[in-house]
């Protein structure tokens, strides 16, 4: 899944954390260990989870010392357990050192997202209904918490406001409603984005069905915010497969499987990453 463009975002995010870490010099390791001196260090797993971010880590040390010695006894994805090592690298004291931060702040937090994803994908075995991510994210570093929350088995959600068009309740009320919103976004696409798709928030069942009349060959996926279970077996009938489908607002580990049982095409969950926690991992240096 990576690709030369996330490699390109994921360069620019770790030259940013490390400028902002680092600025004038990492002193504490200047200051007692030779600029020459190489060493090993191991990433150890202190909580059980799902792991993510080893290509992320794996990264980081490169960029710092091309030359690295990177061995991963795990790839992103696995199951992990207190006590395993994820992987042992070797390089010059000084890069393990400047990295091991920045390394473990981004594995930790990718693996908490990864972990808590895998437990809702889990509650939707069995159904068609796919999870999808949202746009509540931390300000620069959302590359690598959407990509934790595909490592965890979820689906990524539009990745900022360019790559789709999303008609929202704020959208629509300052156009002047749904009719107009859809109108003036279709004619935009086909003047300046074309391609681009339009998926439109509804309400209530005659938002929707104010959608269906406006937006056949226009809207690609309508949203059901807010809505309970039984208003969305309501929705779905009235929208008879002729558009996506997506619910969100209120979801949870606890009431998930009763949405999914909806038929809803996809199920959308701010907190996959804005309720995540950290799991535990530690790079502890191996005396050589």
């Amino acid at each position: 899944m990576i690709t030369q463009n996330f490699n390109e975002q994921l360069h620019h995010l770790i030259s940013e954390a490390l400028a902002e870490d680092v600025g004038d010099g990492d002193h504490s390791t200047i200051s007692v260990i030779p600029s020459t001196q190489k060493g090993k260090a191991v990433l150890k797993i202190k909580q059980d989870g799902i792991l993510a971010g080893m290509e992320v880590a794996k990264a980081i040390f490169s960029f710092v010392e091309k030359e690295n010695i990177f061995n991963a006894f795990k790839i992103d994805g696995d199951t992990m357990q207190e006590g395993e090592t994820a992987f042992e690298v070797e390089a010059h004291i000084h890069t393990i050192l400047t990295c091991e931060r920045l390394v473990l702040n981004c594995m930790q937090r990718m693996s908490g997202i990864a972990t808590l994803t895998q437990q809702y994908t889990e509650k939707l075995k069995g159904y068609s209904t796919k999870l999808l991510d949202t746009r509540k994210t931390t300000p620069n570093f959302r590359l690598l918490e959407k990509e934790a929350v595909r490592i965890g088995g979820g689906t990524n959600h539009r990745f900022g406001l360019y790559d789709m068009i999303m008609l929202k309740d704020n959208h629509i009320d300052y156009a002047g409603g749904i009719e107009k919103a859809v109108d003036k976004a279709w004619r935009y696409i086909q003047s300046e984005k074309p391609g681009l798709k339009i998926e439109v928030e509804t309400r209530n069942i005659n938002d929707v069905k104010k959608v269906i009349a406006v937006g056949k060959g226009k809207v690609f996926r309508i949203m059901l915010d807010n809505f309970t279970p039984q208003q969305i077996t309501k929705a779905l009938d009235v929208i008879n497969k002729e558009f996506e489908t997506e619910a969100s607002g209120g979801i949870n580990l606890n009431n998930i499987q009763s949405f999914a049982a909806t038929g809803v095409d996809y199920i959308s969950v701010g907190g996959l990453i804005h309720q995540a926690k950290s799991l535990d991992l530690s790079l502890k240096a191996v005396l050589i």
